[in-house]
């Protein structure tokens, strides 16, 4: 059960003590917006790269650009050590996620809530991880899409069939009200935002969610 905060809550005036603040976590989550594929801008490599540079924790980078083809391997150059770009905004995933994992990163597939996974199951040889958003990527604070959880649990049925370390990552509304939910259906990598850097203590909100994600899980 992995927690991965995303710095879209947090103050982007103050990310490196924001950064310090979740060094209990697995991983910081980067959103990448890029106002097309999203319609919302918020950072791009060159704070990524000085990201890289001062975070305790690895960076968990998901892409929301279009043409990540085009654009995603300069992350995995960069040194990210988690990738996800949407299969929406991707010609051809299978090289993509190859050059992800062969610039030392790991691949990661994301889908919109409207997006089926089975057309893409045979992807999952060629990922590390797949993100099944919980609400319409774009903004942080969304309500979490609880019709999402099926879709979690076929996902789930989907590595288990197909075998290997393949993680299933959500993202949106994650909380401690509906981790739970996400961690039973299937989950072990989970995006919580607010949840975390809205607490007063956002450490003490990272080792929260972990506790309730790993005690659902076990039931």
């Amino acid at each position: 059960m992995q927690i991965s905060p995303s710095i879209l809550s947090a103050d982007f005036a103050n990310l490196q003590r924001e950064l310090e603040a979740i060094r209990n976590a697995d991983w910081a989550h980067v959103d990448v917006m890029d106002a097309h594929f999203v319609p919302n801008l918020t950072l791009g490599l060159p704070v990524v790269e000085a990201l890289l540079k001062i975070s305790p924790i690895p960076l968990d980078c998901h892409l929301m650009i279009e043409d990540a083809d085009r654009w995603a391997p300069s992350y995995a150059e960069a040194g990210v050590q988690s990738v996800t770009f949407h299969i929406e905004a991707t010609r051809h995933p299978v090289t993509l996620a190859r050059t992800l994992r062969a610039a030392g990163a790991r691949a990661g597939l994301a889908i919109k809530p409207g997006t089926d996974f089975a057309p893409y199951e045979e992807l999952l040889p060629e990922l590390d991880m797949v993100l099944v958003m919980t609400v319409e990527p774009g903004f942080g604070g969304q309500t979490f899409m609880a019709d999402m959880m099926p879709k979690v649990t076929r996902v789930r049925e989907a590595v288990r069939r197909h075998g290997g370390e393949i993680w299933v990552q959500v993202d949106g509304g994650v909380s401690a009200t509906t981790i739970e939910q996400c961690a039973e259906a299937g989950a072990d990598v989970f995006v919580a935002g607010s949840a975390v850097y809205g607490a007063a203590d956002a450490a003490a909100a990272v080792e929260e969610l972990r506790a309730l994600a790993r005690v659902h899980a076990c039931a």
